[in-house]
């Protein structure tokens, strides 16, 4: 398996992980302190909230890319093959709609962050690296638009439903 196929799988899992393991091991820390040492760290909160922030905006990426968001069922199941594959193209046009939004919109608030270069209470890192969240998950939610759109036209809706798309 290539390089680019594999990151292609399995991108958003490495970073979710890595993500997830940073603020666990941050907040854990932070107990220890308190608990165990009757002391604090300035930094591991704001280290967890950050790294929950990407969390969310990779998620939603991951999530396009399983195809695992809230949906209506009872509409789409009452409805003939051809209108199923019109429906997902349909919905992913929305999302990919909205992720093309948040992306424009969120370029002018970086943009305002660099220019007053905004620093973070504890770890005093540029606000920027934050806000990036924003583009950076919306961008790659697009990415798994595009493929998810072209998987629905390429393929049936019986090996669509197979390969949990559905």
């Amino acid at each position: 398996m290539t390089i680019m196929k594999k990151l292609n799988q399995h991108i958003e899992e490495w970073i979710l992980v890595t993500l997830l393991t940073v603020s666990l091991t941050s907040i854990t820390l932070q107990i220890c302190m308190r608990f165990i040492f009757d002391n604090s760290l300035a930094w591991s909160e704001e280290l967890a909230r950050y790294c929950f922030v990407w969390l969310i905006y990779i998620g939603i990426a991951y999530g396009v890319k399983r195809s695992r968001h809230i949906c209506l069922d009872i509409v789409y199941d009452l409805v003939p093959v051809s209108v199923k594959k019109i429906m997902l193209i349909a919905s992913y046009i929305l999302v990919g709609l909205f992720a093309v939004v948040v992306i424009y919109y969120s370029y002018f608030m970086i943009e305002q962050i660099m220019n007053f270069g905004q620093k973070s209470a504890a770890m005093r890192i540029n606000m920027v690296y934050v806000y990036l969240s924003v583009p950076v998950g919306m961008a790659l939610t697009l990415l798994r638009v595009i493929q998810n759109i072209t998987h629905v036209i390429k393929e049936d809706i019986e090996e669509l439903q197979e390969d949990e798309l559905i």
